[in-house]
């Protein structure tokens, strides 16, 4: 029988009823009381972020030396074709692992894998620097890749620590610190790989960063990792951990009376909550989005390599005959280009056009932009400065602006309870991608260097 006015404006609706020993139930509290941008917790998840893309790249502006320096390769043109092997091997240990834990962070909580990502990154970046075999390289990349799946987690956490109001903004400050540690990183590597060599006075050849030329920027990261480390034991966890009758970790619900139009609003969510309950396999929203991100991936480490490898190869190669310092000058002048953007240009644009049509304009633009890379190797002097600093700053705006909108699609497309696997799942096929990045950039990028 047909439900009349009356019982529909009688139907109940759910609201939620919170624990007290829940911690993501008084983080849900804390958001309904709290006014204003969260800046402490955008803090948290800032250095986070950076502590995770710093080591993916740092060590692109002197691996083409490492590799020299190891004797593998019997000719100068084959260094690249080691150096993409080293540089793949840590998306291949993150392809790997990122589907178990974000499975983890699901069941144990956010916290517990921020603090073994960041951990890994002190002790296994570190021993990096310190290799002294190719083999050795190989395998510590792949271990820190392994262990150090923390951006997937730190996603869904900035979804969670904040309200719908703020949610924009805090996967911004995921991706462009992101963005930022994946160019401070090459600069980090660029300024202080080979410290005896570039500063003499301060380091000397029998000294341990004479010994092992490349240590000094790995061990910097290292110990900004530490300094994470140790903030995060006062990172609040964001996870509900009590048990639903459905068997799913979320707040408990009440039966409270509301109006026809409450009553409406409730069967829609329940409609969406059913389509969030399907296999996330099938779950074509985020699908969808994981395909866009694993194809933009592809693209930006490839970028990553190729630019450091074609900016320290000779002219007659086609490159810039730039030095290891020269390439962490443009990076670190990108960066400070793309923190200015993000400050003061991407909240407004993103206000106007929305996080969809970003992604879409950022990446059509990017297109011509990096066809202009090979004409811009024919300039010289001040014209060449002027030019790829212009550039390097453009793509990385444009960088940031696709990877905050292909965020904020992947985060909406799940609830919590699948987040951090909907997150793995987008790690490890964004891992694959970048795998056969820069093992694809360094057999087709220049083939001798410096």
């Amino acid at each position: 029988m047909a439900e009349g006015p009356e019982s529909r404006d009688a139907a109940p609706l759910l609201e939620k009823a919170y624990h007290d020993n829940c911690p993501g139930c008084k983080v849900d509290r804390l958001k309904r009381e709290r006014r204003g941008i969260p800046y402490r917790d955008l803090s948290y998840i800032w250095i986070v972020s950076l502590c995770t893309a710093l080591p993916i790249t740092s060590l692109f502006p002197f691996v083409y030396f490492m590799i020299r320096d190891f004797h593998i390769a019997k000719r100068e043109e084959d260094i690249g074709f080691y150096a993409g092997f080293v540089g793949s091997s840590f998306m291949v240990g993150r392809a790997l692992t990122s589907v178990f834990w974000g499975v983890v962070a699901d069941r144990y909580g956010r916290k517990p894998i921020i603090l073994i990502g960041t951990f890994s990154v002190v002790v296994l970046n570190a021993l990096f620097g310190l290799s002294t075999s190719f083999w050795m390289a190989l395998c510590t990349r792949f271990l820190l890749g392994c262990f150090n799946s923390v951006l997937g987690t730190i996603r869904a956490y900035a979804v969670e620590i904040c309200t719908e109001e703020h949610r924009g903004l805090t996967l911004s400050v995921v991706s462009t610190s992101r963005g930022i540690g994946l160019i401070i990183g090459p600069a980090i590597g660029g300024f202080f790989a080979q410290p005896a060599e570039k500063y003499p006075g301060l380091f000397s050849q029998s000294s341990i960063f004479g010994r092992y030329p490349y240590f000094l920027p790995c061990l910097l990261i290292s110990i900004y990792a530490a300094g994470v480390f140790i903030s995060c034991w006062w990172l609040p966890e964001t996870l509900h951990m009590h048990e639903r009758t459905d068997g799913r970790s979320s707040c408990d619900e009440v039966e409270v009376s509301c109006d026809s139009s409450d009553a409406t609003k409730h069967d829609t969510e329940v409609e969406e909550q059913k389509t969030y309950e399907e296999n996330l396999l099938k779950n074509w929203p985020l699908m969808s989005t994981i395909i866009v991100y694993c194809v933009f991936s592809l693209q930006e480490i490839a970028y990553s390599e190729i630019f450091s490898l074609w900016a320290v190869s000779e002219r007659k190669f086609g490159g810039l005959n730039f030095s290891s310092q020269d390439v962490g000058e443009v990076l670190a002048i990108s960066g400070f280009g793309l923190l200015l953007f993000q400050l003061l240009l991407y909240p407004r644009v993103e206000k106007i056009l929305g996080p969809i049509m970003i992604t879409r304009l950022s990446a059509g633009i990017s297109i011509p932009l990096l066809s202009s890379y090979p004409y811009i190797a024919m300039l010289s002097g001040l014209t060449l400065h002027i030019a790829i600093n212009f550039a390097s700053m453009l793509r990385n705006a444009l960088s940031v602006s696709v990877v905050t909108g292909i965020f904020i699609l992947l985060n909406n497309a799940v609830p919590q309870h699948q987040r951090g696997a909907a997150n793995g799942i987008s790690m490890t096929a964004m891992s694959i991608s970048k795998a056969f990045g820069p093992a694809c950039g360094g057999f087709l990028g220049p083939r001798s260097g410096k």
